[in-house]
């Protein structure tokens, strides 16, 4: 959070460029970022719409306005 407040109160173009970098090691060092760490077999369905991917049926299975509101 240091790093996000950084950001938030550069002064200049270069200290938001290196806060916004060290956004970003502090990310991957937390796994969100960077190599999967994780090997559980599965196929990587990163950036695919639900109605491309191996939650189709579930995804034809909610109402209109669940899928509308992005499954929630």
């Amino acid at each position: 959070m240091a790093a996000r407040r950084a950001v938030k109160h550069a002064e200049s173009d270069e200290q938001r460029k290196a806060a916004r970098a060290d956004v970003h090691d502090a990310k991957v060092a937390l796994g969100e970022r960077g190599a999967v760490w994780w090997t559980d077999g599965a196929p990587d369905e990163t950036r695919k719409k639900p109605e491309n991917s191996r939650y189709a049926h579930w995804w034809q299975s909610l109402a209109p306005e669940s899928r509308a509101a992005g499954g929630g």
